[in-house]
């Protein structure tokens, strides 16, 4: 057995350590899997088929498309290493988009790209890559690894406008020890030339921009096509209680929103809350959006008791900041405490908990916002 650990943090020699590489058929995985292959790791590349686009979609700049998956196979063939692709549409279909309509119709703001990765990604080509007794699931996911005693810790990325790991929150400890993320400690230009350098056909390929199944990012048409009933007319109120003005359907909106309302005041209005129970849409001024508070369910902790013991940074949506914020904890809920108040604090979406040490920024996990 060698006693020094590779570049994956794990004990043995590259050539004989099997990974598999989740090949998207985007620049960042492509990269991985030739980086991977250069340094003469076993490499096995799995690409998904999630999503049956129509032709009105094929040319958006979406992951998971047709096109990627062919350009998944041609990378894995110009680096010479295995290549299989799974169809999961079905299980993504259950997963990611039913729950993604669900979550609207609650006047909820999901994040169909966690529910990806809890379920499908880091589910079931956790097992997969288990099964075909691979050393690693390995990705090209912006975040930061750092492996020691057999213990996985997850960073934010040195990169702050690529990092990933709001959307990784939910990523469990098990899945954590067997997942490796090497381009976490590069920037996005780095990878690109790493990627020229490994002469890799798609080093000049965009990013894909949209989440797969809605194009052209518009969601209300997703839920049109599978649940068109969910479009009921309802009032639109203000903060006394008094209609303003009518919607055609709480989906069209989120917290926050300011443009769409169609609602005239002598001051802007912001959407402050979706009541789904009245299908009423209540507006009313930007100071009105600011919490404090924020209550979250359905936690997945990464961190200590004595980690939170402090106070600790979180993020409540994945362009946000880092907001200085005291958790407490109650069971399988948690109430955060923010130093400041925030806007536009949505239903939703997630909360994810940061704690900064000598190597950066650590993720603790997080919870779903109530």
């Amino acid at each position: 057995m060698n006693n020094e650990l590779n570049s994956l943090g794990i004990n043995k020699k590259p050539s004989d350590t099997k990974v598999v590489v989740a090949m998207s058929g985007g620049v960042d995985s492509s990269t991985v899997a030739g980086m991977m292959k250069n340094e003469g790791y076993k490499v096995i590349g799995i690409t998904l088929k999630l999503y049956d686009e129509g032709k009105e979609v094929t040319k958006s700049k979406q992951c998971c498309s047709g096109q990627d998956i062919m350009d998944a196979k041609r990378v894995a063939q110009k680096l010479g290493i295995e290549h299989k692709i799974l169809y999961y549409q079905n299980k993504f279909k259950q997963g990611v988009i039913d729950n993604f309509t669900e979550s609207y119709l609650k006047g909820e703001t999901p994040i169909p790209c966690v529910q990806c990765n809890q379920t499908v990604k880091f589910k079931d080509l956790f097992e997969v890559s288990k099964d075909l007794k691979a050393d690693a699931l390995v990705t090209g996911h912006y975040v930061k690894s750092v492996t020691s005693k057999n213990q996985t810790d997850m960073y934010k990325a040195i990169d702050d406008n690529r990092d990933q790991s709001y959307f990784l929150f939910s990523t469990t400890k098990e899945q954590l020890n067997y997942l490796r993320f090497p381009l976490g400690s590069f920037m996005k230009s780095e990878t690109r030339e790493i990627a020229k350098k490994l002469d890799i056909n798609v080093a000049d390929k965009p990013d894909s921009q949209d989440i797969c199944f809605v194009p052209n990012g518009d969601y209300a048409s997703v839920i049109q096509k599978f649940r068109p009933e969910s479009f009921k007319k309802g009032n639109i109120k203000n903060l006394n209680g008094k209609v303003v003005g009518t919607h055609d359907g709480i989906v069209n909106f989120t917290i926050g929103q300011r443009k769409g309302i169609k609602v005239s005041d002598k001051e802007a209005l912001y959407v402050i809350e979706i009541d789904s129970n009245k299908n009423e849409i209540i507006v009313g001024p930007k100071e009105k959006l600011g919490k404090k508070i924020i209550n979250l369910r359905d936690l997945n902790l990464l961190g200590t008791e004595k980690d939170f013991k402090e106070d600790i940074f979180v993020k409540v949506r994945s362009t946000g900041k880092l907001l200085n914020a005291k958790i407490d904890f109650d069971i399988k809920n948690a109430k955060v405490n923010l130093k400041l108040p925030e806007d536009g604090i949505s239903p939703g979406q997630a909360c994810v908990f940061y704690k900064k040490d000598s190597i950066g920024y650590k993720v603790l996990g997080g919870g779903w916002i109530k």
